[in-house]
Order: C-alpha cells, then sequence, then structure tokens
C-alpha cells in the first residue's frame, strides 16, 4: 500500500510514527514504516547518543528527525545559548518560579540531583540548529520536521540540498499554504485532537481542506489517528500517510514510567485538555492539577513561549523520572491526543503496526463491499 510520497522515501507502509524513544523509532522502521526521533529536549550531544544508537540498531532502514525553530521567540535577537540563558532568567517573575515549585513540593516530588543542571534550548534557533546539522550527518536520516512553524529559508536549503526532504507541522489552514509557499516538501496536517501542539479546528474537517489548498503537495494526516480504520479515513480524503504520536506512548518499547503508562491506559477521550501551562503555546495533553491551577483567577497566568517551557522545565524532567513519587501525576507533564481513550493495553510497536495495517485492510473491505453492493 504504497503512496507515491513512500515510494519517494523507499518506505512500505504509510505510517509515520513521532516518538522521544529511539527504540520505537527502530522498530517501526524496521516493522515497515518509519520512526520520526522528537529532539525537542535534547542537546547535540544528547541527540548524537541516541543517532548514533539508532544507525547501529535499526539495520537499512530509514528514519526522520523532528525539530522545533519558532520564526520569532522572545530572546531570538540573542546570539550565544549564555545569553539566551541569562535574557529568560531574568525575564521570569518570581511569583511564577515560586508558584511552580510550591506544586512539585506539595505533590512530593523529589528534587532534581544537584550538579546535572544542564538546560536545552532546543525550541531556539541557537540550539535547535545545531541538532539540524547533527541530524544530517546520517545518512539513514531522510526527513526532517519542523514541529514550530515554517522553518528558516536557510534551514530549508540546508537540509534539500543535502537531499532529504523537509517538512512541518500545521494545525491551521493558512500555516499549510505558508509551507507550500515556502518551498517545503511536505506538510503534516494535525488536527485539533491531536497532542502536544495542535489547532483547535477537528481532522475531519481541516485534514480534506489542507490536501486541496496545497495541492499537489504531499500532506500526512495527523490527529485522532489510533486505529486502522480513522487511517483508513485520512487515507481516503488524500493523505499520503499518517503521522501518529500518541499510539506509541504505550508500546512496550516506550520509554515511559509505569505510573505515566497508567495514567494513560486510564484515561477517557475526555480527559485531555488543551493548555498553555507547560510550553506557553496551546497543546493538548491530560488534565490534571497542574493544568487546572494556571487556569485559576488567583494564580500566576502561563508566560509566553519559550519563558513558560523554560520555567517548567524542571518540572517536566523531575514528573518524567519520578513519575510514580508521591501525587506525581496529579502534576506531571503527560502531552497526548484525544485517542488516549482507545489506549487501553500494551503492545509491542511490531504488532501495533500488524494491527494497523489489518483493520485498515478489512475497513477498506467493508467500503468495497458497500460499493460494490450498491
Amino acid at each position: 500500500m504504497q503512496t507515491e510520497f513512500c515510494k519517494q522515501l523507499g518506505v512500505e507502509a504509510p505510517i509515520f510514527a513521532f516518538t522521544h524513544c529511539r527504540d520505537v523509532v527502530v522498530e517501526v522502521s524496521k516493522a515497515g514504516g518509519i520512526g520520526v526521533l522528537g529532539a525537542v529536549g535534547f542537546t547535540a550531544e544528547q541527540l548524537k547518543e541516541e543517532l548514533d544508537w539508532i544507525d547501529a540498531h535499526i539495520g537499512d532502514h530509514i528514519y526522520g528527525v523532528d525539530t522545533a525553530i519558532p520564526q520569532k521567540y522572545e530572546g531570538m535577537d540573542k546570539t550565544s545559548p549564555e545569553e539566551l540563558v541569562a535574557m529568560l532568567q531574568d525575564a521570569i517573575p518570581e511569583q511564577h518560579r515560586k508558584f511552580a515549585e510550591k506544586m512539585l513540593t506539595d505533590a512530593g516530588v523529589p528534587a532534581w540531583p544537584e550538579g546535572d543542571d544542564e538546560v536545552t534550548l532546543s525550541f531556539s534557533a541557537i540550539q535547535a540548529q545545531a541538532l539540524v546539522d547533527e541530524a544530517l550527518t546520517r545518512p539513514k536520516c531522510r526527513m526532517i520536521v519542523n514541529a514550530l512553524g515554517t522553518p528558516p529559508e536557510d534551514v530549508i536549503k540546508q537540509v534539500q540540498d543535502s537531499g532529504r526532504l523537509i517538512g512541518a507541522l500545521a494545525g491551521r489552514l493558512k500555516h499549510g499554504i505558508a509551507h507550500k509557499n515556502a518551498g517545503l516538501d511536505f506538510v503534516v496536517c494535525q488536527g485539533g485532537e491531536g497532542g502536544g501542539h495542535a489547532g483547535e479546528v477537528s481532522s475531519m474537517v481541516l485534514w480534506p481542506q489542507m490536501i486541496d489548498a496545497i495541492a499537489p503537495l504531499p500532506v500526512l494526516a495527523a490527529g485522532g489517528i489510533g486505529n486502522g480504520r480513522q487511517m483508513l479515513a485520512a487515507m481516503s480524503m488524500g493523505a499520503q500517510g499518517v503521522w501518529m504520536g500518541s499510539r506509541w506512548l504505550i508500546s512496550n518499547e516506550a520509554q515511559a514510567e509505569p505510573a505515566q503508562r497508567d495514567s494513560y491506559k486510564s484515561a477517557t477521550s475526555e480527559d485531555t485538555i488543551r493548555s498553555c501551562s507547560f510550553t506557553g503555546k496551546t497543546a493538548r495533553m491530560l488534565k490534571n492539577d497542574w493544568t487546572d491551577a494556571w487556569e485559576r483567577e488567583d494564580t500566576p497566568d502561563p508566560l509566553p513561549m519559550p519563558l513558560q517551557g523554560y520555567l517548567t522545565f524542571d518540572a517536566v524532567r523531575r514528573t518524567h523520572r519520578y513519575a510514580g513519587s508521591g501525587d506525581c501525576q496529579k502534576i506531571a507533564f503527560n502531552p497526548v491526543g484525544q485517542v488516549v481513550g482507545q489506549m487501553n493495553e500494551e503492545s509491542s510497536c511490531r504488532d501495533i503496526m500488524y494491527e494497523l495495517l489489518t483493520e485498515y485492510a478489512d475497513a477498506l473491505d467493508r467500503v468495497n463491499h458497500l460499493s460494490s453492493a450498491g
């Protein structure tokens, strides 16, 4: 079931697995799809370590890397990481720091070990460029995706001149059109059901609009895809593939603590919320005491990106490492889409791939039967 876009990349199945876990990248690519490593949160050195491992285990298969280079952000005039960190430190109000720390302390989340204080700035052009540079040293990395808007012109040229494809996420029609006008090779169109940063329009409405508006540019459909029936719906509208993130969060290969897995498995599709409380930009995640607290009138308002992300960096890493400590899950950052209500059982990436393709084929047979019966 290769689409033209899949043929261009040389992959069998039109399934693109976005994940922060290197094991998921490898297993999905080996199963016929393509794993895309989310590099946000990595330093260049950490990304090198992850890609070294992927290259050593993925065989002859390919993969992609997802970065975040925003066109505009607070401190974008700073020319060094040190300058940007100093600016961010000074720009965050003390009341915000105290509020965030009090929530962590009250929930019983242990402090981060002393001596391990490196803060990543991969949301900025300063460090994101270093991530792109590292990814482009890898022959098996065949695609770069930007998670925050249209990439800068020089980055687009750099990636395309290397013989690779470059695309970007779009949660609004005008963003997809801007990506096309900038010369990108494809667009990941994410409806409002999707986890992480997404727009407000639902996938069922946004996908066909985007596909028509930017044709013949390939569109990968994202947001609300957790099984083969949903995959068929996207493909029937003209998508060249499906971009899935949430579905892999409780796979056997995912690097998630048991408490975090339990939070996902026990959640319903009504248990997510679009909130600015962690990154400063609206993102879908599991709602909990943390997301509720930042919405109250008697608490500080979330700061603009990247200030809020810098403020909550410590909270994110601590709630991930100490996911099972105290009441950590009541304030943890657990980004996920509305398909979380379908995520009830853990299984391997290979089994998930098989289930997706089998259910897709069964659903297609039902549609064909209805057509022939008419």
